[in-house]
């Protein structure tokens, strides 16, 4: 009974940890930019959907990628009115956002027992200070929050069959959806390891477990493995459009403290541009070192703590952060600003980057599971609990303070700025759109969106009530 009152409280919990998180991240946008169609939203995505029909498309790669998430969202969206696709797909974003959400908060229980530090790792997709500006309410961008999920969902101890069956799917959709996500697969071992518990043995018997709980882990793998090669083996004979960069050390160094770095505090990257400018890369190369200390400070208090999962996932996730802004400055030349030479223009004037921002909640899951070692260590016994209290102590004060900033920068930063958020919106520009289709079934009507306009058909239109 206490454990079903348990689980019933802990899916309530998560619950509401995505209706909040998918709330927010709808708020964040403003009214004009949750009705205005994004990028391949209202380009690529949508042609191709067009062209190709909902089967042919799916699988379709855009850019040397496979896009699953993306494309499914664009079919979901057209099964509304037409005039309302913008506004749609801005909401099955922002919901799948929610859920993102709320599957971090339930897949961290085994390495942050915390809930409200799991809470922390559950809001950052919402609550990041340059999420609005690109990356948030559109599918053009819903990749980066499978990468923040991935991780969590290839290193999760799977208990049920079930569970089992339901997260294949959901690494399906996440690895089918980001490419990156490839990066974390080693984390697959950590699923295979104590991934049930042991069956009760005999006195002087080691626990044995039955190969039917041994083998739980199999169908996230399967999947994990099975679309990440599909994603690796499209990457290498799919063309990119997209001229590759060639970027200098300094610029991935110096892009990354002030997009990523500088991100974490200010959704106004100019203004960073700008105390760099005036006051050097110290400004943010400090702060950088000091997140390298917690995480490091972590790591070790993990490792020596024996929560190797904790440890290992906050330097996976520290590494990760690292290597996917390398990895977008390497394959794309207009991802790299050129940041170590940067004239003081180019700095005050920058916006931010939605590499940067993929980067930037990779990082503060680090420092977030750092935090929680650090203030949730076990208590030894004996005279190690005497003479360790001072450090505990100064460990655990280091972790609160982690937690301060992290939601001083959130709250700062609430009401969000996006790209889009000065229109065009899409409805309106379909007043008169029946009557124009009507005169002309086979003609396109031209309708306004960011940075490209879109084509629709006016079937489309004539089809919608």
């Amino acid at each position: 009974m206490a454990v079903s009152r348990s689980r019933a409280w802990s899916a309530l919990a998560a619950v509401l940890v995505g209706l909040l998180a998918a709330g927010t991240a709808w708020e964040r946008l403003g009214p004009l930019a949750r009705g205005t169609a994004w990028a391949e939203d209202a380009g690529l995505f949508l042609r191709e959907r067009l062209a190709l029909g909902p089967v042919d498309s799916l699988l379709h790669p855009y850019a040397g990628y496979l896009h699953l998430g993306p494309r499914l969202v664009v079919d979901a969206a057209l099964l509304l009115p037409v005039d309302r696709y913008a506004l749609a797909v801005s909401a099955i974003c922002c919901a799948l956002t929610g859920a993102v959400c709320a599957a971090v908060f339930v897949l961290a229980r085994d390495a942050v027992p915390s809930w409200p530090f799991r809470l922390l790792l559950a809001a950052a997709p919402v609550l990041l200070p340059t999420a609005p500006w690109e990356i948030s309410g559109n599918a053009a961008n819903l990749h980066t929050f499978g990468l923040v999920l991935a991780p969590w969902l290839v290193a999760h101890r799977v208990r049920t069959w079930g569970g089992a069956l339901v997260l294949a799917v959901v690494t399906v959709l996440v690895v089918g959806t980001e490419a990156q996500a490839v990066l974390f697969l080693p984390l697959l071992a950590l699923s295979w390891r104590s991934a049930s518990p042991s069956t009760g043995p005999r006195a002087g018997e080691r626990p044995v477990r039955p190969w039917s709980s041994r083998l739980r882990p199999l169908p996230v793998t399967l999947a994990a493995v099975v679309v990440g090669t599909a994603q690796v083996v499209t990457a290498l004979t799919t063309e990119r459009e997209s001229e590759p960069g060639d970027p200098a050390p300094s610029d991935v160094v110096t892009g990354w403290l002030l997009q990523t770095v500088g991100g974490l505090w200010r959704a106004d990257l100019g203004a960073v541009g700008r105390a760099v400018a005036d006051g050097g890369w110290g400004v943010v190369a400090v702060p950088a070192v000091a997140l390298g200390v917690v995480v490091t400070l972590g790591v070790v208090v993990a490792a020596g703590t024996r929560r190797r999962r904790a440890a290992v996932l906050a330097a996976a996730l520290a590494v990760g952060s690292g290597a996917v802004w390398t990895a977008a400055l390497v394959a794309n030349a207009s991802a790299d600003g050129h940041w170590s030479s940067a004239a003081r223009h180019a700095l005050i004037e920058a916006t931010p980057s939605r590499y940067g921002a993929a980067a930037g909640l990779l990082v503060t899951g680090a420092v977030v599971v750092a935090a929680s070692v650090l203030v949730d260590r076990p208590r030894p016994a004996g005279p190690a609990r005497r003479t360790g209290g001072a450090m505990r102590v100064v460990l655990a004060v280091t972790g609160w303070c982690v937690v301060a900033v992290v939601v001083a920068s959130w709250v700062g930063n609430v009401p969000g700025t996006a790209q889009r958020s000065a229109g065009p919106a899409w409805q309106p520009q379909f007043a008169d759109a029946r009557t124009w289709c009507r005169a002309d079934p086979d003609r396109e009507l031209l309708i306004g969106a960011l940075p490209w306009n879109a084509r629709v058909p006016c079937s489309l239109v004539l089809r919608s009530p």
